[in-house]
């Protein structure tokens, strides 16, 4: 006769699992807190959370824990707008993924740098930041990362009323799709343009 002993262990096991999960690190169970506070839209305490990790990374010197806090209290102040705010955290992630190399990273922080520029109005400075990962991604040969950032760029020109360099930009795109057959995408940018010189 078979008794069901089984089943219970089965269920007790994910309870376990979640209990482990708690980082003995004080820091790390700070920094996990504020993840589950933000998934759960609770800002207030996201915030408070990170910035306590934040601290306890500083002070045991640890760079990731230090870049990775002040990312995500840099989401927060996006989310906010409070873009001077999120500059500062932004421009203290990048400086530490700068020293260890991390260019991956390095582009997600620029992405959010052009956000927050562009929040502030500093046009110049966002356009700025688009050309360097435009660059990047085209030495990567990337040509999505590429488009997505000359798209963002032609909005960016078009918040600053400068409608003949968002109609260049629209070209530019439609070069990259005509160069990989898109032809009715590449037919749409070029609509765009002509749209915008039309007005001008």
């Amino acid at each position: 006769m078979s008794k069901t002993v089984i089943q219970p262990i089965g269920d007790i096991a994910p309870v376990e699992g979640k209990e482990k999960k708690r980082s003995s690190d004080p820091a790390q169970a700070e920094y996990d807190d504020g993840k589950e506070f933000l998934k759960n839209k609770e800002f207030g305490q996201a915030a408070l959370a990170f910035h306590n990790a934040l601290l306890a990374f500083e002070e045991k010197s640890n760079e990731n824990g230090v870049a990775n806090a002040s990312n995500q209290l840099a989401l927060l102040c996006l989310g906010r707008e409070d873009y001077v705010k999120a500059l500062e955290h932004l421009r203290r992630s990048f400086g530490i993924c700068e020293r260890k190399d991390d260019p991956m990273s390095m582009n997600l922080l620029s992405k959010q740098m052009v956000i927050a520029h562009r929040g502030l109005r500093q046009t110049q400075e966002a356009i700025r930041i688009c050309l360097d990962l435009v660059q990047g991604y085209n030495m990567d040969n990337n040509p999505h990362e590429t488009v997505q950032m000359l798209e963002l760029m032609a909005e960016i020109y078009l918040d600053g009323g400068e409608r003949a360099k968002a109609a260049d930009t629209y070209r530019t795109i439609a070069s990259i799709h005509a160069n990989y057959k898109h032809r009715s995408i590449a037919a749409g940018f070029i609509s765009k343009a002509e749209a915008l010189e039309a007005s001008a």
